[in-house]
């Protein structure tokens, strides 16, 4: 009986496992699939972002290029007019004066035309942000840190300078 007690609990014991492999066959097969289209996904995505890094690349260096050009364009009408004034430095001296004023006007408006307003105000008061102090006088007339003057201008605005404009400062007396 024990033998007979042994051979039942081992059939259905072998048939449990037979049950099992029949089960992990498709399972592991359905996952080598699955593993195999998410590699694929994986390797499409990957030629994809390697792609678009490359169009990206292409894509600055035109940009640069035309934004490059675009400055260039705005500053050639002032070297034309330099080249006028150069040829006529021979004749009247204050005409060649009033042209050099006329080509720095005009590009002070070409800076101010890519976003690099001049900054070159008297009497407002020092911010870092846009001047540089290089000396410090004594003005009793005026509040502390107040620009008394300006010797070189700067260009642009908070957060976005060319330059800061170079100052002199007033301080208090003592």
């Amino acid at each position: 009986m024990e033998a007979s007690a042994d051979h039942s609990t081992t059939e259905p014991a072998i048939a449990s496992t037979d049950t099992d492999q029949s089960k992990t066959a498709p399972d592991r097969t359905d996952m080598e699939t699955e593993l195999s289209q998410l590699e694929d996904r994986w390797r499409r995505t990957l030629a994809d972002l390697d792609n678009l890094r490359k169009r990206y690349a292409k894509d600055l260096d035109r940009e640069r290029a035309a934004e490059v050009a675009k400055v260039s364009a705005a500053w050639l009408p002032i070297l034309d007019n330099l080249e006028l004034a150069l040829a006529h430095a021979g004749s009247d001296p204050q005409a060649v004066v009033e042209g050099v004023k006329a080509i720095r006007d005009q590009a002070v408006q070409v800076l101010s035309r890519l976003g690099f307003e001049r900054h070159d105000e008297v009497g407002v008061p020092f911010s870092p942000e846009l001047h540089e102090v290089v000396s410090v006088v004594s003005q009793p007339d005026l509040p502390s840190g107040t620009v008394v003057e300006v010797l070189r201008p700067g260009y642009g605005e908070d957060g976005r300078q060319l330059r800061p404009a170079a100052v002199v400062v007033s301080r208090p007396e003592g």
